[in-house]
């Protein structure tokens, strides 16, 4: 699998950094010019990283080998411009009022929008637009995929498919102890580790880490963590690594008081123009 990172710099009145991965085969080259193989959108969850996404991709475009009914063109995976590289490049300016503890899918789906009609460069532009589209989304990036349906003017997508997306069609009231839960773990883990061994081991010790596929726990530490701000200028042994998303910006997630209603509503139009799967875990441990 190949892969290529872009980064959108702020730019057409949009203020933040704005970090992709686009991933390819090989094998997949003579589809770049057919208009019926797909370009895959994949958005990750709160907490996470676009780069989450590597071992699903691997096994769909393995499938996708296999089967010559099915054409892919290539793959763009989005961090929220809180999480991963794009929260290290905007730390100073989700700072400012707008931003601290204010963070939301509706900010998700507006970076992701104004991605995908900007179009990015590397080599010639991106016309999202003229492409085959197919969306997926996990949790947060689920609920962002559905508020990305009914953005005007539209970006049309064939079809999308939402994991575990943080819903309640009846009301948020109903998530209230879940969200307090989510909310106190976000406060109560630990954020700083001297270097990303160490976090590591921390991580492996876990209940929910330690749970993990390997490679994802790998893929986390290599880009779920970042050098600690402070690590640069005190000379302080335990400021060597810190979590990409700060508490802070995940807590706010966890807090949007229309994140689990407003995308109930685009999936109702959605479901009227396109096929949408949801995909929702074996083990009920959350929703």
């Amino acid at each position: 699998m190949l892969e290529e990172a872009v980064t959108y710099p702020p730019r057409d009145g949009y203020p933040l950094f704005l970090t992709a991965k686009r991933y390819w085969m090989p094998e997949f080259e003579p589809h770049f010019e057919d208009p019926e193989a797909w370009t895959l959108i994949l958005l990750h969850s709160t907490a996470s990283h676009k780069e989450s996404w590597e071992p699903t991709l691997e096994r769909i475009f393995y499938s996708a080998g296999k089967d010559k009914s099915v054409k892919i063109r290539e793959a763009w995976c989005l961090d929220c411009p809180n999480h991963g590289a794009s929260g290290h490049l905007n730390e100073r300016i989700l700072q400012t009022p707008e931003y601290y503890l204010n963070f939301t899918c509706d900010k998700y789906a507006e970076a992701v929008y104004h991605f995908l009609v900007a179009g990015p460069n590397y080599g010639a532009k991106v016309d999202f637009r003229a492409r085959r589209l197919y969306g997926i989304g996990h949790s947060l990036g689920g609920n962002t995929m559905a508020l990305l349906q009914t953005m005007e003017p539209r970006i049309h997508f064939g079809s999308i498919t939402i994991v575990d997306p943080m819903l309640s069609p009846a009301g948020s009231h109903h998530l209230n102890k879940l969200r307090s839960i989510l909310i106190k773990g976000a406060y109560e883990r630990r954020d700083v580790w001297p270097d990303r061994a160490t976090a590591m081991k921390a991580l492996k010790r876990r209940d929910r880490t330690k749970k993990w596929d390997p490679r994802i726990l790998d893929i986390f530490i290599k880009h779920g963590i970042r050098p600690h701000p402070g690590s640069h200028y005190l000379e302080n042994p335990y400021l060597g690594v810190t979590l990409a998303c700060t508490r802070d910006q995940e807590a706010a997630m966890y807090r949007d008081p229309e994140g689990a209603t407003k995308p109930v509503k685009a999936l109702d139009i959605a479901c009227q123009e396109k096929p949408v799967h949801i995909i929702l875990g074996g083990v009920h441990d959350f929703m």
